[in-house]
């Protein structure tokens, strides 16, 4: 059995972190290859390492002297090396790093640097062997990730070596350039490693146990999802759960590999298994409730609108050519409503305006704004009769007015528009109904 294991930044932000994820992974000899995440903040006010490099690296860019900044960085890693008694010295590669720098070897060179220091570090705590990303994980020119590429040389290297430790997060171009993932990008890096070695089970150790229903900062102390899988996850994550990178689910998925998200101060805690498709029922009807502020809805209406062919598209047409994506589109025989994000369309809102009406020709156009959107996600929402008429239900009781509501075809999901101001008491009126009193 092969055990892919990912730990996030604030599972080795310090010594007493590291310990921790030694001991997580000599418990479990199937836990044969590591991706560690750049070291995080050690306490609230703290700052992350890759922010450290990118400050630091913004100086070098001015031309300006970074010697503090940099020495800066280099004492985080000083100081987890000596809680851990290591017989280890970066200087050599603070050296090549600082040249570097001074060569402006670019934005993504610097931020990498964190999770690669970090590789080396855990690689020498671990007795594992170090795999510099850059070698085994590329990119195209356009800035994509390279599969057809990676694959094949990332799993020759791993099939030839028996414990390893691969730094999450960066990549290089075919030239050797250091390109890196967005932030978060370790956890894709994980998923890549387990596609590659066609692995077991992806564990990714964060500060959380799991995944939960809804937003802790909203529901105080709210249940975890034990089983989720890749679509409920997609379509949480894309509505602002941010347990997991959401592009993290791709090579797994091609491959059937679930993920187990674990978290490293309660190793004990099951933590949510993220799976292709389950048996399993959830706990409740829904599997888990998200959402985002900051949207505005342009109504528009036109008399015999479904007999007229191309109109849709017409309206669409406005917002592409202002690089403007629609986020949801429900409409009626006479009316349609687009929804888009806010800070987006506030800038060109009079442009796309007055292209829907040079190429539509509807008889009137309304604009509201302050609207958020809420996902309530769940596989058993399927099987479950009247779950529309309980959130209906749920919101009436806690007067909030729904703006929106649109159903998609796989029953996965229900999208409800409401104002700004309503958003919190609106999921928290959905978790009670489901959750709390489970009606």
């Amino acid at each position: 059995m092969k055990k892919i294991v990912k730990f996030g930044g604030s599972s080795l932000a310090s010594a007493d972190q590291f310990q921790k994820v030694g001991e997580i992974i000599r418990s479990d000899e199937t836990r044969r290859y590591v991706v560690p995440s750049a070291p995080g903040k050690r306490f609230n006010s703290d700052t992350k390492v890759t922010d450290m490099l990118y400050a630091c690296y913004a100086i070098a860019e001015e031309g300006k002297k970074f010697d503090d900044e940099l020495k800066a960085i280099k004492g985080r890693y000083d100081e987890i090396i000596s809680g851990l008694g290591l017989n280890l010295s970066l200087d050599e590669e603070f050296k090549t790093i600082k040249k570097n720098f001074k060569e402006k070897a670019g934005r993504d060179y610097a931020a990498s640097r964190g999770e690669y220091l970090n590789g080396i570090v855990m690689a020498n705590y671990l007795g594992y062997e170090f795999i510099d990303s850059a070698q085994y994980i590329f990119f195209k020119e356009d800035g994509t990730f390279d599969g057809d590429k990676t694959y094949p040389l990332l799993r020759e290297k791993l099939d030839n070596t028996e414990r390893a430790v691969i730094p999450g997060f960066y990549g290089a171009y075919a030239d050797g350039r250091v390109k890196t993932f967005s932030r978060g990008g370790s956890d894709v890096t994980g998923s890549i490693v387990a596609a590659a070695i066609k692995a077991d089970l992806y564990e990714n150790w964060t500060d959380v146990s799991g995944c939960l229903v809804a937003d802790p900062r909203i529901i105080h102390n709210p249940e975890p999802i034990k089983v989720v899988t890749y679509k409920e996850l997609r379509e949480l994550a894309y509505m602002g759960a941010s347990v997991l990178h959401e592009d993290a689910i791709f090579p797994v998925r091609k491959e059937g590999i679930p993920i187990n998200i674990k978290n490293t101060n309660k190793p004990e805690d099951e933590g949510t298994m993220i799976v292709e498709s389950t048996c399993r029922q959830s706990d409740y009807t829904i599997t888990g409730i998200a959402g985002k502020k900051g949207f505005v809805a342009i109504n528009i209406e036109k008399d015999m609108m479904n007999s007229e062919i191309g109109f849709g598209r017409k309206v669409l047409e406005a917002f592409e050519k202002h690089d403007i994506s629609f986020e949801h589109m429900p409409s009626g025989i006479d009316t349609m409503t687009i929804f888009v994000h806010q800070p987006e369309f506030e800038g060109k809102e009079q442009l796309v305006l007055a292209d829907i009406h040079r190429s539509a020709h509807p008889d009137t156009i309304d604009i509201e704004s302050d609207l958020a959107l809420i996902a309530v996600v769940g596989r058993g929402m399927k099987a479950a009769k009247g779950t529309a008429g309980r959130i209906f239900s749920a919101l009436a009781h806690a007067r909030v007015n729904v703006k929106m509501i649109d159903q998609g075809s796989s029953e996965l999901n229900i999208i409800i528009g409401v104002k700004n101001d309503d958003f919190e008491r609106a999921i928290k009126a959905i978790y009670t109904i489901f959750v709390d009193t489970q009606l």
